[in-house]
């Protein structure tokens, strides 16, 4: 299978540099490490369903569910990583698109593991693609980096103006249970996120760069004495935007807290982004969860379940 441009870009990443060998065991990129997975969501007598599916191992999607008690309308697909975790030499492209009116979830169907490394690296890029009113929650579970790790993904984002998009990326600082090392002991976790309207027009971009040795992890103002971050985005219209900020309490308790929250506008009016820290993964899914319950209650009239996977 011939590796996607977008892919072969992350190639020159700066980043990535000092990690150029070919594994001993299968080159990079080799046959059975380009996973490849294409999602389409549309109308069709007024239900939205999956109407487009491509997938190549190690990436899986069965079919597109409909669980969601309390919007039983959603159709929800679970990204499924047949290889056990990301490994050395892994590309994945992963693309999604939501059509006029259609809504969709996407998640994961549990944590993503990266696992150690001891030559090249491991890339993925996402376009996520939303037509005129279309909703979108793409919601992956939390990433975790192992010790000596390399992985780099890059999202785009094309987002109509009344389109809604809740995308989340939540980290792990490692298996700090498992070993003291393990704690932020990767060599390079990368994260970048560009968004769009159709046309092209840039809104803005982030990146998050998480280095090996890099001491400023640990800053009383970024991760010290926290192990889960999350980083959602919602590119909505104003009055979604507004009723969401106006609705989020946000959570900060300096002495006692376990979970830290905040909401704060996005550039050109594009949303609003949820930033949490936490000690433990379910202390920032909490917070997740409560962010997500206010975008679904201001861009859909609809609230979570309350027998949710993630309460």
């Amino acid at each position: 299978m011939e590796l996607h441009p977008e892919l072969r870009k992350l190639d020159d990443a700066t980043e990535l540099r000092a990690f150029q060998s070919e594994p001993g065991q299968m080159r990079a990129a080799a046959p059975g490490k380009i996973g490849v997975l294409r999602l389409g969501f549309s109308m069709r007598d007024g239900r939205s369903i999956l109407d487009e599916l491509y997938r190549a191992a190690p990436l899986l999607v069965q079919q597109a569910l409909y669980w969601d008690e309390a919007m039983p309308e959603l159709p929800i697909c679970s990204i499924i990583s047949v290889g056990g975790g990301i490994l050395q030499g892994d590309r994945y492209k992963i693309d999604i698109t939501v059509r006029k009116g259609a809504c969709a979830q996407v998640t994961s169907q549990s944590a993503n593991r990266v696992h150690q490394m001891d030559a090249n690296y491991a890339s993925q890029h996402q376009t996520v693609v939303l037509e005129e009113e279309a909703y979108l929650e793409y919601l992956p579970d939390f990433t975790i980096p192992y010790r000596e790790s390399r992985f780099i993904n890059v999202t785009d984002l094309f987002v109509a103006e009344d389109a809604v998009a809740l995308y989340g990326e939540m980290m792990m600082s490692g298996r700090k249970h498992h070993h003291v090392a393990e704690r932020f002991g990767c060599d390079v976790s990368s994260m970048a996120v560009n968004v769009y309207r159709p046309d092209g027009s840039p809104l803005f971009s982030e990146k998050i760069l998480i280095e090996a040795r890099d001491a400023t992890v640990e800053y009383p103002a970024v991760m010290k004495g926290f192990d889960a971050f999350a980083n959602i985005l919602l590119i909505a219209p104003a009055g979604v935007q507004d009723e969401v900020l106006e609705r989020f309490e946000p959570l900060f308790d300096s002495v006692n807290s376990r979970v830290i929250s905040g909401v704060s506008t996005l550039p050109n009016s594009a949303g609003l982004m949820l930033r949490a820290v936490g000690v433990e993964s379910y202390d920032v899914r909490g917070e997740v969860r409560r962010f997500w319950k206010t975008v679904r209650q201001a861009a859909r009239g609809k609230t979570l379940p309350e027998e949710f996977l993630w309460r």
